[in-house]
């Protein structure tokens, strides 16, 4: 009965099914409720898929009663608790996947005695505690084993080198720390392994060089340190590779998956340097250029000294200025990925707005939709889920993370996340999480939607002259800003009320970057057009009457 529009819950007389029924598939539905406590009575059921649905509660541990259940597929439900350990009763199970839910707790070390699994799936829920070597020990496994997207710790267990059959490793996004153990070269049919965002630290072990099968690796947002060794390039069956964000340094490696820049990732390890053209790496210093003769150094020395002598008096009468500089540059363009966003999940973003539901809708923009939401942290944000069927869309999310994403100023709208994944059903999910500005946009306030509207405090809604002006700088400030303050100028484009919004202070912050040019990349397209012949110049984008406002009122200050 699986993907229809079946809703409700499911009776109690679900559980007075014949005894002979070997299956049950009602996944991709919209059935509520919890699993009936009677389900035992199914006692020959060897197949249960209740996949994408909205089932709540607990799992009941009377579902340890059925002996013969061989797979159990409850993914994409809203499953709270534990997960019951009476599961680990069920030895012939094979197929589990308790994915994006809401389980708690402990993975239960009573799924090791499942000694016929071959395929484990607790990714996407809010596990803690360190991973059971109960589990990682069961050579049985062999599609996959993920624990992604969990708030796992402690370290990788060594009887990871049980899993000698095993397809796909994932413990991405836990926190996870301590090195890679040698025992994982035992695990020779591996084609995935994905470690990304924990943090494991040290080289990156050569006890991966024996895992030829090897298709994709991830080990970005981690401390590995050290040159990229050499095996790397030498596993030939390696389509993707990311080893962003760690501490790596010395020479990229000119062979095998580094020659395709694509297939690679290395951002955010500064000390990398060489490489093929594509990785934009600068180049390394060749061994001969350091060889200097004793004689020649010390002349060197004698004469950095004095140059040293003259600097140390040219710095004195100019550190304030350089340090207001230096500031002022570091506020733009140096802020680090991790220190700047928050880390959301998916599922974090579907509690925080109830599903995505109308209650919390705030608006509908040009490319997207907007919600508010509140964080598990208590954070109130807005959350703006792009419409990807609208053609532009992608192109505005990229716009407003290349621009939001490296400047700061307290009249701009803060990012405080983003989120370019894939939702419960496998589509294609962007989203961008910004600041809730709890008094709306500045076109309610100057055309509101009801004549005489109020807002929830009694309070009219008409604006004075005076904050009109104190809007009208906040404003203008930004633009300033935005144009003569950044490292490249950045044109709006969009500048218009409904893109305004005001904090509970009335301080103005002007938002919606999607249609946002940096002024470099507003001049190549525009010198590729002219080349091209073309006579349009569709070079900036906005609403009509708009455009060009965000131009000419950084002048507005001068």
């Amino acid at each position: 009965m699986q993907g229809n529009l079946i809703h409700g819950s499911l009776p109690k007389s679900f559980c007075n099914l014949s005894t002979s029924v070997k299956g049950i598939d009602m996944s991709n539905n919209r059935i509520q409720g919890s699993i009936p406590l009677a389900l035992k009575n199914l006692f020959n059921l060897s197949a249960l898929a209740l996949l994408n649905n909205f089932i709540i509660d607990r799992i009941p541990d009377s579902i340890g009663a059925l002996s013969n259940l061989q797979e159990l597929g409850l993914r994409g439900n809203m499953l709270t608790g534990e997960i019951p350990s009476s599961i680990g009763n069920i030895t012939s199970l094979k197929l589990l996947d308790l994915s994006s839910n809401i389980f708690q707790g402990y993975i239960p070390q009573s799924l090791g005695s499942c000694k016929q699994l071959i395929g484990l799936d607790l990714s996407n829920n809010n596990l803690i505690g360190s991973i059971p070597a109960e589990i990682v020990g069961l050579s049985s496994l062999s599609i996959v084993l993920s624990l992604a997207n969990n708030n796992l710790s402690g370290s990788l267990p060594l009887q990871v080198g049980s899993l000698k059959n095993l397809g796909e490793l994932d413990l991405s996004y836990n926190r996870l720390t301590g090195l890679i153990p040698a025992s994982i070269s035992e695990c020779l049919v591996l084609e995935r392994l994905h470690l990304e965002a924990n943090s494991f630290h040290g080289q990156i072990p050569e006890a991966l060089c024996p895992l030829r099968g090897l298709q994709e690796l991830d080990l970005s947002n981690n401390n590995f340190s050290g040159p990229i060794p050499s095996f790397l390039a030498e596993l030939s069956q390696l389509m993707y590779l990311n080893l962003s964000f760690n501490q790596l340094g010395g020479e990229v490696l000119e062979g095998g998956v580094f020659l395709n820049a694509s297939s690679v990732s290395i951002y955010g390890n500064t000390e990398l340097c060489g490489g093929v053209p594509g990785l934009k790496l600068p180049l390394c210093k060749s061994p001969s250029s350091k060889k200097v003769s004793s004689t020649k150094a010390r002349v060197i020395y004698v004469v950095a000294g004095s140059l040293l002598c003259l600097a140390l008096l040219l710095l004195c009468l100019s550190i304030s200025y350089c340090k207001k500089k230096q500031t002022t540059a570091n506020a733009s363009t140096s802020l680090s990925f991790e220190n700047q966003f928050l880390r959301i999940s998916y599922e974090e973003l579907l509690r925080a707005t109830n599903r995505f539901s109308e209650t919390n809708l705030i608006g509908k923009r040009r490319y997207g939709t907007v919600y508010k939401g509140i964080l598990d942290g208590g954070v109130t944000v807005a959350t703006k889920v792009l419409n990807l069927m609208q053609r532009g869309a992608s192109r505005s999310f990229i716009s407003e993370c290349q621009t939001l994403g490296t400047i700061r100023h307290r009249n701009l709208v803060k990012i405080l996340s983003v989120y370019s994944s894939v939702d419960f059903h496998g589509n294609d999910f962007k989203a961008l999480i910004y600041e809730f500005m709890a008094n709306e946009s500045l076109e309610e306030w100057l055309h509101p939607s009801t004549i005489g509207r109020d807002d929830e405090h009694g309070e009219s809604r008409n604006v004075r002259l005076v904050q009109r002006l104190r809007i009208a700088i906040d404003i203008a400030t930004a633009i300033e800003y935005l144009h003569k303050s950044c490292y490249s100028t950045i044109v709006h484009g969009d500048l218009k009320p409904s893109n305004v919004l005001l904090d509970n202070n009335m301080v103005a912050r002007v938002g919606d970057f999607g249609l946002a040019k940096i002024i470099s990349m507003v001049s190549a397209e525009a010198t590729r057009i002219q080349d091209q012949g073309s006579s349009t110049s569709t070079a900036v984008r906005g609403s009509i009457g708009y455009v060009s406002l965000g131009m000419n009122l950084s002048y507005f200050l001068d």
